[in-house]
């Protein structure tokens, strides 16, 4: 039996989808009323670790999708709980969604995810790590004003879209050849430009006029700090993965157009 934890977040109900027609699977949520559908439920919550190992029992195989709890210290005792009840679980083997560089390095986006990884490791569980870059799903661009604009310096990224990391996730809790392994997941690298001129319109360089989320990670980018680039994820799902261009030329293809 393979277990998903929060399974009704975007990532866990995408894998749930693709392992539907692939064997048993049990979808491990906190609240049962938002389990996915067509699938066994079991309640277990990072904040009780009593039902997690209740929730673990019987698994072959485990995916521990990550706590979206942005606080390192409670996020960490998030993942080394349920680590510790896969451990008293028995649970085969675990597949745990990582974040790259979190392999080398232990300060911020990386830090629960280096201990969660020293955990694992500590415990003796088979495991394989799936490191992942920033979703693309918020970063396809779009067209305002007739042109695309960023203030990325026209640098490239290495998001990789949700449904490709899902079907890669799996592959991995199906396949027998991916235990002690660690996965560097990176989705083709892309830029604004580049998209633009997929689209037939103009790029624009704008530049950042306000602190935030955003700002933080232009500044990432225009610094080439998402630029590594692997083929990991391409050979775990055995096609190409998803281009963000490919995405954009989608999307802007079903925009309802405007009428007056």
């Amino acid at each position: 039996m393979i277990v998903v934890t929060a399974a009704s977040g975007a990532l866990g109900r995408l894998v749930i989808a693709h392992l539907r027609s692939r064997g048993e699977v049990t979808a491990v949520v906190r609240d049962l009323a938002r389990a996915p559908e067509g699938v066994p439920a079991r309640h277990g919550d990072y904040d009780d670790p009593a039902s997690l190992r209740t929730a673990f029992d019987g698994a072959t195989r485990l995916l521990l999708i990550s706590s979206p709890e942005l606080d390192s210290a409670r996020r960490i005792r998030h993942h080394l709980a349920a680590v510790d009840a896969a451990v008293a679980a028995g649970v085969g083997a675990i597949a745990y969604t990582s974040f790259l560089g979190a392999d080398t390095g232990a300060t911020g986006l990386t830090e629960a995810h280096h201990a969660t990884e020293q955990a694992i490791l500590a415990s003796g569980l088979p495991y394989t790590m799936l490191r992942h870059p920033f979703y693309s799903d918020p970063f396809v661009p779009r067209v305002s004003d007739g042109a695309i604009s960023s203030g990325t310096g026209g640098r490239k990224l290495n998001t990789a879209f949700r449904s490709d990391l899902a079907e890669a996730a799996a592959n991995v809790l199906t396949g027998a050849e991916h235990l002690g392994r660690a996965y560097d997941f990176t989705g083709p690298l892309w830029s604004h430009p580049e998209v633009a001129r997929a689209l037939g319109v103009p790029y624009r360089e704008v530049p950042d006029t306000e602190p935030g989320p955003m700002s933080w990670i232009n500044g990432l980018v225009r610094a080439g700090a998402l630029e590594r680039h692997t083929g990991d994820l391409e050979r775990v799902l055995g096609r190409p993965a998803e281009t963000v261009a490919a995405r954009a030329l989608t999307l802007t293809a079903n925009a309802t157009p405007n009428h007056p």
